[in-house]
């Protein structure tokens, strides 16, 4: 099957927030790439479970467990990008429902809105592959309403997620 010339995007979710601390103080891929468990927990009642590791060639790695609609995601998100104020992390991503695995670009930033303020925003980016296209062509599932399906449940999580790691950035920022 040659799917190059496909969109295969299912979502894209962007939400910002503001963080009250100066961007200078911010840095997301420490928080990322520290984030304790707990504090993930707490970021989302979908959020069951993080970690981090390396991949094999040494590239910083989280792992994330949490359910988005009605499907448990275990994500192992490698960055490609890690600085202080963007992560780019990329991660082909383990859905435990029938349809299979799927690619999800995990995109985090923040710019300066003053001396005081700065925006964090969460971009989430997921793509169908090979593996959920061939489920949802055997299921007579049509890209658009896994689409629709996926584009609500990523949208809503993404909606309760941002703001609650803004405020765990901000708490980082200031040493609380």
């Amino acid at each position: 099957m040659t799917t190059a010339a496909t969109d295969l995007t299912l979502s894209l979710s962007t939400v910002t927030a503001i963080i009250n601390a100066p961007i200078e103080k911010v840095d997301i891929a420490d928080w990322l790439l520290h984030l304790p468990d707990a504090e993930y927990q707490r970021c989302s009642h979908a959020h069951i479970a993080a970690g981090n590791t390396t991949t094999d060639d040494g590239r910083p790695m989280s792992i994330n467990v949490e359910t988005i609609g009605d499907a448990l995601m275990v994500q192992h998100y490698v960055a490609e990008v890690h600085e202080p104020h963007l992560c780019k992390m990329v991660s082909i991503s383990d859905s435990i429902t029938a349809n299979g695995r799927t690619k999800v670009e995990w995109t985090l930033s923040v710019k300066k809105i003053d001396d005081e303020t700065c925006e964090y925003s969460n971009h989430r980016h997921g793509s169908a592959i090979d593996e959920s296209v061939a489920f949802f062509e055997k299921h007579g599932i049509t890209l658009e309403k896994a689409r629709e399906a996926r584009q609500i449940a990523s949208d809503t999580h993404n909606k309760e997620e941002t703001p609650n790691f803004a405020k765990s950035l901000e708490r980082r920022a200031l040493g609380k």
